[in-house]
């Protein structure tokens, strides 16, 4: 299969504009052959207009139908084989080993949302049957489902080029939904967005779907992002990335005349608190397990541990001799683009240049390769933190802070200065976490996911997941942008009063042919509606 580096405007591939870019090799500073077209104003306008009829048709095709689209993606990604592995090394700098995985879990997560689709109860169906002769006045029939709200605008994430990116939790779940999808490349990783982009395509025409239930735009700078978001049909946005690039956005998104949703996942220190007895009895485990989280991925997760608070006792000495000794020995790995090794080492190095901050150890076991990422750890005070809101903030990479707090009373006010995040971790004895309700109250509240001894690098693709959390991790902490849940970013309620039975949707009709539960008169049955 190869690579088109023209934009995919339904099943038509178009390349208006003269301005194209390369992709970057991270591992050898230097770019790959093919170049790909920016997208131009007229083809976001075509786009967008295919998007809007599109959605006329694929909002009323059947569930059952637009699952058997999703299998078809992952039938077409796997039968890429190796070279889309292949590519995506090239332009991340990831190893095979883990964009397998990756590839893995993208796979997984569109099959998640077709065995949904086919199941159906996701619907939420909710009906309230007629009382004509209720007193002071009758009741109507009232039926409610949820319907999708139109076109979806996604960006590629830099970070993961298969599951956040062109086949990922955005578009698994807006596609299942019944929304047409218009991805914006990520230009960090375009020709592995290609193969996917081809895959997808593949997979539309061989189930039937309308042409311009997919597109995919390219662009190496902001203009066709923006104008994405402002285009009028656009009814949501799905993002990961930065805080900066999520806020303009968002902002672009409630200037417009019919201000839209955009489900924006925007970073996290994600902090872990460990409790004395447990760093006592297991300071040397811990140091090794904190080094490999900090580091994994070059610490190009969005859930990396930023922030490890810990109080003067017996047990810190020791485990700062084992965390430094991890870190030390860790290899390091090449990161995504060069703009991100040069911004980790900026940021990093601001850290270590702040008052009160000691650097503890950076790693010297240097790989071969351009743009190496060494592990890096440093140590501050619990009261120097609390005074320094520069500490607060995520380094993007292999580097975690150290926070020794003086006592309970300290850690709880360090801990009450931290803004939302995706994770916070606990490590504690059963017995002795219990003597902290205070800490748990306050971490349970800045979290989205509440970790009890583990760390936070490792999101299970699960019903039971929550992947957000308060703001600034997100932008709305009510939605999940992992599992089944994050199909909800992407539909709304409808209730239907006083329709006949004939011209509801099948999931409100009395005989419900679909055979899903339902909430039927405050009852939850699968049974058919009495007449």
């Amino acid at each position: 299969m190869d690579i088109q580096g023209k934009n995919y405007i339904g099943y038509s591939l178009s390349a208006e504009s003269d301005r194209t870019f390369q992709a970057y090799v991270p591992s050898q500073d230097d770019f790959l052959p093919e170049r790909f077209h920016v997208a131009t104003s007229a083809e976001v306008e075509q786009t967008m207009r295919l998007a809007e009829k599109a959605f006329q048709e694929y909002a009323g095709i059947s569930a059952s139908r637009r699952a058997d689209f999703l299998i078809a993606i992952t039938e077409e990604m796997l039968a890429i084989g190796d070279h889309l592995l292949e590519r995506a090394s090239q332009e991340t700098g990831l190893p095979a080993g883990r964009l397998q995985g990756e590839r893995a879990r993208t796979i997984n997560q569109l099959t998640q949302f077709a065995d949904l689709l086919r199941e159906g109860s996701w619907v939420e169906a909710s009906i309230d049957t007629a009382l004509p002769d209720r007193q002071p006045a009758p009741k109507p029939d009232i039926r409610k489902m949820l319907v999708p709200i139109g076109p979806v605008v996604v960006f590629g994430s830099s970070n993961f080029p298969f599951a956040y990116s062109v086949a990922g939790v955005d578009v698994g779940p807006a596609i299942a939904a019944g929304n047409p999808v218009i991805v914006k490349a990520h230009a960090a990783h375009p020709g592995v967005s290609d193969l996917t982009a081809q895959a997808i395509v593949a997979a539309a025409k061989r189930t039937g779907m309308p042409e311009g239930v997919f597109s995919m735009l390219y662009d190496d700078k902001f203009e066709v992002g923006a104008a994405l978001v402002k285009h009028p049909v656009t009814a949501a946005v799905g993002f990961t990335g930065s805080f900066k690039g999520g806020m303009a956005l968002h902002k672009l998104a409630q200037e417009r005349e019919d201000p839209i949703p955009v489900f924006a996942e925007m970073g996290s220190v994600n902090p872990i608190v460990v409790l004395p007895q447990y760093l006592k009895n297991n300071a040397q485990e811990l140091g090794k397990t904190l080094a490999g989280s900090v580091s994994l991925g070059a610490g190009q997760f969005c859930t990396n541990p930023g922030l490890v608070f810990v109080t003067r006792s017996e047990g810190v000495d020791l485990f700062k001799e084992y965390y430094q000794k991890a870190i030390a020995e860790t290899v390091s790995a090449t990161m995504l683009t060069a703009g991100i090794c040069k911004n980790f080492y900026r940021l990093r190095d601001e850290v270590f240049g702040q008052n009160d901050v000691s650097e503890l150890v950076v790693s010297e076991n240097i790989n071969s390769g351009e743009n190496q990422a060494q592990a890096s750890i440093a140590e501050v005070s619990g009261a120097a933190f609390i005074a320094n809101p520069k500490l607060h903030e995520e380094v993007f990479g292999p580097f975690s802070l150290l926070v020794v707090c003086e006592n309970t009373d300290e850690l709880l006010n360090a801990i009450s200065h931290l803004k939302g995040q995706l994770t916070a971790t606990l490590m504690a004895e059963e017995t002795e976490a219990a003597s902290y309700p205070a800490l748990l109250r306050q971490l349970a509240r800045i979290s989205g996911r509440f970790i009890m001894n583990g760390v936070p690098t490792g999101v299970e693709v699960c019903p039971s997941m929550h992947h957000g959390g308060p703001f600034p991790a997100t932008v709305d902490s009510k939605f999940t942008s992992v599992g089944r849940h994050s199909i909800l970013r992407f539909v709304r309620p409808q209730s239907f009063q006083n329709w006949p039975d004939s011209l509801l949707p099948d999931a409100l009709k009395n005989d419900n042919p679909l055979g899903i539960n339902r909430l039927v008169n405050n009852i939850l049955t699968s049974e058919s509606v009495s007449h």
